[in-house]
């Protein structure tokens, strides 16, 4: 009866005890990262190819789910509007949709599921293969040299692919419009009355963030990787989930501040 009391108090705590040591793991590869990035040697040609493989090779899958986003919100809400001949709001209700929520999001989703995934993978083989143990033997911190490119590559790159997202979601919701019988005028004054560069900004603020967060648990997921190739790919489902959990959570916690 104790050794079942036991296992019951166990598996009561282990999801506390997996959480916790979670935060502490990426709080400090966070402090470590950022106190490396200030005091060590920058690893600018690694940083560059990071900020390519996460911004420009990222823009053609973010414009594509951005434009159809924003294509299938306006093919709802025309609908709904030209019933009710409200459709000068149509341009203002994509347009805010899309600047404050969906093209922030949904770039960060994008991100986590095609650079997280890729990230924790590469950092997870070379640890079971033990080329992180070869870095350090070379007198090469890992975290210089494998978490702060990532991290700065995506916190710089996500805003860019945010705004990508955004206007082509706004494109996509016009050609929608149009289509659908809005007049054109009506949606680009739409559009301009009612959103502000302020909508924008408070969107893209969020997307730094949602850098930060891909990229540091893309890197611990990563580093932490055991039990050869059922541990990388164990290693990457978690990092795209948890990243996307956090995105979204991270969202609403910046949206509540902002409003």
């Amino acid at each position: 009866m104790a050794r079942a009391d036991k296992g019951l108090i166990a598996d009561i705590v282990r999801p506390f005890d997996v959480f916790f040591v979670f935060v502490g793991e990426i709080s400090i590869l966070f402090m470590d990262a950022v106190k490396r990035l200030v005091t060590s040697r920058f690893e600018v040609k690694e940083t560059l190819n990071q900020m390519a493989f996460v911004g420009v090779n990222s823009v053609p899958i973010v414009a594509m789910t951005g434009f159809f986003s924003g294509a299938v919100l306006s093919l709802y809400i025309s609908t709904f509007l030209l019933k009710y001949g409200a459709t000068s709001f149509v341009g203002a209700t994509v347009a805010l949709s899309m600047t404050r929520e969906i093209g922030p999001v949904l770039a960060g989703i994008m991100v986590a599921a095609r650079c997280g995934s890729a990230m924790s993978a590469q950092i997870g083989t070379m640890s079971v293969t033990e080329q992180i143990d070869a870095l350090k033997m070379l007198s090469v911190h890992p975290t210089n040299y494998l978490v702060v490119p990532r991290v700065v590559a995506s916190v710089l790159m996500l805003p860019i692919l945010g705004l990508t997202c955004v206007w082509s979601g706004s494109f996509g919701g016009w050609l929608v419009a149009v289509q659908e019988g809005v007049p054109s005028g009506s949606y680009l004054s739409s559009v301009s009355q009612f959103t502000q560069t302020s909508d924008l900004l408070g969107g893209l603020y969020k997307t730094p963030v949602f850098g930060l967060i891909i990229a540091l648990v893309a890197c611990q997921q990563g580093m932490r990787t055991t039990n050869g190739a059922v541990g990388v790919g164990r290693a990457t489902t978690n990092a795209v989930v948890i990243s996307m959990v956090l995105v979204y959570v991270t969202n609403f916690i910046l949206a509540r501040l902002m409003n």
